[in-house]
């Protein structure tokens, strides 16, 4: 699978999407990095005062070929009322619902639940801080195909490897 670059964002910094998305293509020319790849994720540290500007920078990625994420989904205010607003291409399963999922019985019920409604929308989902076997199990069961946490590696910047656009 191709690696993807993640840009989080948060939605009452960008004042005009076509600034951000001026930048980021000339980053991504200047580096040979495929447009394609580039992942614009909304993070949920901060309330959006307004959605309807925050769905116009979302279309206006998603025009450029960006792909739309909502990370952390489940915690602070990456909630069910962006969801509706508008449907990015992915979201991040928070890792508050994935931590201990194989022993709790409510997570399971909500995860199975959030992936039925991604289903539908044609939503791609991610665990997050997926840190045991049996968490893995457990998301795997529900249809998850894509995962990020410990349980796969640590972040360690000093063991990324040189840039090879094709990994």
């Amino acid at each position: 699978m191709a690696s993807k670059l993640s840009i989080n964002f948060l939605p009452n910094a960008v004042y005009r999407a076509e600034a951000c998305i001026k930048l980021t293509l000339a980053t991504a020319e200047k580096h040979g990095f495929p447009v394609e790849r580039i992942i614009f994720e909304l993070t949920e540290d901060e309330r959006s005062s307004d959605l309807p500007h925050l769905k116009s920078i979302f279309t206006e990625y998603r025009k450029r070929g960006f792909i739309t994420a909502i990370d952390d989904f489940g915690s602070g205010y990456a909630s069910f009322e962006f969801l509706a607003q508008f449907q990015p291409d992915v979201i991040k399963l928070d890792m508050s619902l994935v931590r201990d999922i194989d022993t709790q019985r409510v997570k399971r019920v909500i995860a199975n639940g959030l992936m039925s409604i991604c289903q539908q929308l044609e939503i791609q989902v991610v665990g997050e801080g997926v840190e045991t076997r049996g968490e893995l199990e457990v998301l795997q069961d529900l249809g998850i195909e894509l995962f990020q946490g410990y349980l796969f590696a640590k972040p360690e910047i000093a063991a990324l490897p040189v840039a090879n656009w094709d990994v």
